[in-house]
């Protein structure tokens, strides 16, 4: 059985909405926050011939169109496992959502190995290369759903015979430890990228793209708000690795001597950036605070146990503050910015269902 973790109000930190770079798709119309808009459609609701842009825009009704005669492998107690807490999702959004995405990225799973068939054709018997998985990153804000998109892609990517074996990784696991971040002054910044172990987190997608036969990562629970003493992840080798994270599109930092890095996100086949208004995902947010309120965080072993003990305006004031001066902060700062790097940007409307995608061309 799959199940959905708890999540941290702020634990999964950060945000998914806000302005777009330039020349990359931006928020729905009447944007809470500055995006390039929606190129004029003509009769038929595709983009003009004359507007050129790197993206091919579509609405959700032409990408359900495209999931062709892909078979719905999910039923609905399966979808329910597999939602995150607060997350609107039924059958009929993954029918029209994610079997199309499925879909899409089991021919560049396919394209993949033709190139590198191609490459071992160049390159002769004696250098010729097994096969490597195919990476796909998962950017977003807190609460926007992303969690639930990774898992959903998880779950379907897994029923193609070509790619059986598809592992999930959370940046979640690669936040220092709450010792390491107190020691530096890092707990009100949790989920900004200076609180995370950019190299070991880069490392370890670097080592599993490389085609390691194992490879380890630290795992972290949200009922604690902390990594977990002992435990490791190990991922031996899978067909597809799905990351998923609030900074996973960020460029790498120049080092001190003023040279490029490699990124996490170099190591990316293909990647998706789910959005939404700021306005709807502050409303989700509060939301899954509320309901976690009322489960999780009664467990005595929560971090966040203490806000079960006080009024309810007291709760809600600091979900507010939580918020205002972290999540959407990182949201503004550093999340939003890297959605113009994506491979398909996801965009919500106001009840959680997928109202455009924006895929990049080739």
């Amino acid at each position: 059985m799959i199940t959905s973790p708890p999540r941290s109000p702020d634990g999964e930190p950060g945000n998914g909405a806000g302005p777009a770079a330039p020349g990359t798709p931006g928020t729905p119309a009447a944007p809470a926050t500055p995006g390039t808009p929606a190129a004029p459609r003509n009769g038929t609701g595709h983009r003009k011939p004359s507007e050129a842009t790197p993206y091919v825009d579509l609405t959700r009704a032409e990408w359900s169109d495209l999931r062709d005669k892909t078979p719905l492998p999910l039923t609905a107690d399966e979808v329910e496992r597999l939602r995150g807490l607060g997350d609107v999702i039924d059958l009929d959004e993954v029918r029209d959502i994610y079997l199309p995405l499925s879909r899409l990225l089991n021919l560049y799973v396919q394209a993949t190995s033709g190139l590198r068939g191609a490459l071992n054709t160049f390159l002769g018997e004696s250098a010729e290369q097994r096969g490597t998985p195919f990476v796909i990153g998962v950017a977003g804000s807190v609460a926007v759903g992303k969690s639930t998109v990774s898992r959903l892609l998880q779950a379907l990517l897994a029923r193609w015979p070509e790619h059986p074996r598809v592992e999930l990784v959370t940046t979640d696991a690669f936040l220092y430890p709450m010792e390491e971040l107190k020691a530096r002054g890092l707990m009100s910044r949790k989920g900004f990228p200076e609180s995370y172990d950019r190299r070991a987190l880069t490392r370890f997608v670097a080592d599993v793209k490389a085609g390691k036969d194992e490879v380890t990562a630290p795992v972290y629970s949200h009922l604690i708000y902390d990594r977990v003493p002992g435990e490791r992840l190990v991922v031996r080798r899978p067909d597809i690795l799905i990351v998923e994270g609030l900074n996973v599109l960020q460029p790498a930092l120049p080092g001190k001597d003023g040279r490029t890095r490699v990124g996490l996100a170099d190591y990316f086949d293909f990647s998706v950036y789910v959005d939404a208004r700021p306005e709807d995902i502050e409303r989700w947010y509060l939301n899954r605070f509320r309901k976690l309120r009322d489960t999780a965080f009664q467990d005595p072993s929560s971090y966040f146990r203490r806000w079960t003990q006080v009024s309810e305006d007291e709760a809600f004031d600091y979900a507010h503050t939580m918020w205002r001066t972290i999540n959407k902060v990182n949201l503004l700062e550093n999340v939003a910015p890297t959605r113009g790097r994506a491979t398909l940007v996801v965009r919500k409307g106001p009840d959680h269902k997928v109202q455009r995608l924006s895929l990049r061309k080739l």
